[in-house]
C-alpha cells in the first residue's frame, strides 16, 4: 500500500496519544487507563458503575480489572446505591481527585498544544470528519450494501 489509509492514520496517532499520555501518567505510577477512568467518575456524585464501562467505551472485563486496580491503590472506594440496592456507586477518595486533578492537567495540556500549532479552521475541519467518522459507524453505513464498494 503505498498510501496511508483513513484506518493506519487514526490507529497510528492513537498509539502515539496513548504512548504519550502513559508516559505522562507513568510519572505518577498511573496508567491512561485510570486517568481516563478518573476523569469519567463525577467526583461530587460518584458514578454507576454500570454507567462507567458504556463512558469509556470498555469491555467490562477490562473495566472490572481496572477498577480493581483503582480500588487497591486507594483512589477508589465503592458503595452500595440507595437508589437501586442492586447497584454499586464508585466514589473517588481525596487522593483519587489528586490523581483526577493530575489526569485533568495532562489532557488540557495536550489539548492546548495541539490548539496552539494548528488553526482553529483546521483543528474544527478535524474535528467535524471524526464526528461523520463516528456517524457513518454508529448508523453502521459503513458496511452496507450500498456504501461497501471497495476501489
Amino acid at each position: 500500500m503505498r498510501e496511508k489509509t483513513i484506518d493506519y492514520a487514526l490507529r497510528a496517532t492513537w498509539m502515539a496519544v496513548a504512548k504519550m499520555y502513559n508516559e505522562e501518567a507513568g510519572k505518577k505510577g498511573s496508567t491512561m487507563a485510570t486517568g481516563f477512568a478518573l476523569l469519567s467518575i463525577d467526583p461530587e456524585s460518584g458514578t454507576p458503575s454500570t454507567s462507567l464501562g458504556p463512558k469509556m467505551g470498555m469491555e467490562a472485563t477490562s473495566l472490572s480489572r481496572t477498577l480493581k486496580t483503582m480500588e487497591e491503590k486507594g483512589l477508589i472506594f465503592r458503595k452500595k446505591n440507595p437508589q437501586d440496592g442492586r447497584g454499586v456507586l464508585i466514589y473517588l477518595t481525596p487522593f483519587g481527585v489528586e490523581m483526577r486533578n493530575f489526569s485533568k492537567e495532562v489532557v488540557f495540556t495536550f489539548d492546548n498544544a495541539v490548539r496552539k500549532h494548528i488553526p482553529k479552521e483546521k483543528l474544527d475541519n478535524f474535528l467535524e470528519v471524526f464526528q461523520t467518522i463516528n456517524d457513518l459507524i454508529a448508523s453502521k453505513k459503513i458496511y452496507s450494501k450500498q456504501e461497501s464498494i471497495t476501489p
